[in-house]
């Protein structure tokens, strides 16, 4: 059967995207004041119950939010999808993901001390050591995700390595958008569409927020999930925790 390109463009449409909550500023509030409020735990249960679809976390060396030990128990009480971030440069994260054992696993080339991830893989020289890695996370039943800019030759690079799926490093189109919205989202729409020709799941994520969320899952064909954690905490702050996941869902 022949698809045509509005057939293409309802198809895309859709194709359900899920929201994953990052809750690591959750634990920044947390920790800044010793204790347990907020608590993460109960987050993670009431965001599920808000709407989400799943919750992330990106635990750093340092556990300057999220710790080794919410990880631990985050995995034992929520139903939705649990995505685990980080640098597997850390023999600790392997291990801590082999542990607990969620459903997808994003690989992020963090340096030591970064405050956020600001770039994704140079997936061709990094190419054997992906490969490698990717494998003993696969072998053990886990999803893969590794981190990629918009660049074409990356998300070739990134199908070479075996990995299940791409996450678009999406701080660009969101640093663009309000300028030229169509101009900030082209190189993602040309690495989502070479990345569903080679077979490659697509997520996306960081600085995406209530405005520039919808027009980018217009624009990109098969957007299997974003992972929002800022933008998202902070319009909780005004809008409330429920009804921000609802107007995100919406966006979606």
């Amino acid at each position: 059967m022949k698809i045509t390109n509005n057939k293409r463009l309802i198809l895309g449409m859709h194709h359900a995207t899920k929201l994953s909550v990052n809750i690591n500023k959750i634990a920044t509030l947390r920790n800044s004041r010793g204790g347990n409020n907020p608590d993460v735990l109960k987050v993670a249960r009431d965001i599920e119950r808000f709407g989400a679809d799943g919750i992330t976390v990106h635990p750093r060396p340092d556990e300057r939010h999220i710790r080794y030990s919410d990880v631990r128990e985050i995995k034992k009480i929520i139903n939705t999808e649990f995505n685990i971030e980080g640098n597997c440069r850390e023999q600790k994260f392997i291990d801590l993901v082999l542990e607990t054992k969620p459903h997808q696993v994003t690989l992020v080339p963090d340096e030591p001390g970064q405050i956020t991830s600001n770039h994704g893989w140079d997936t061709l020289r990094h190419k054997d050591y992906l490969t490698e890695t990717i494998r003993v996370f696969q072998q053990a039943g886990i999803r893969v995700s590794i981190f990629v800019d918009p660049v074409i030759e990356m998300v070739e690079g990134a199908a070479a390595t075996g990995t299940n799926r791409i996450e678009l490093y999406t701080e660009s189109y969101a640093k663009n958008y309000h300028a030229d919205r169509e101009k900030a989202a082209a190189p993602y729409k040309s690495a989502a569409e070479k990345a569903r020709a080679m077979g490659l799941g697509i997520n996306a994520g960081h600085d995406l927020d209530m405005h520039n969320l919808s027009y980018f899952k217009e624009q990109i064909p098969g957007l299997d999930e974003v992972s929002i954690g800022h933008a998202l905490i902070c319009d909780a702050l005004y809008l409330g925790l429920e009804n921000t996941i609802q107007l995100y869902k919406r966006q979606l």
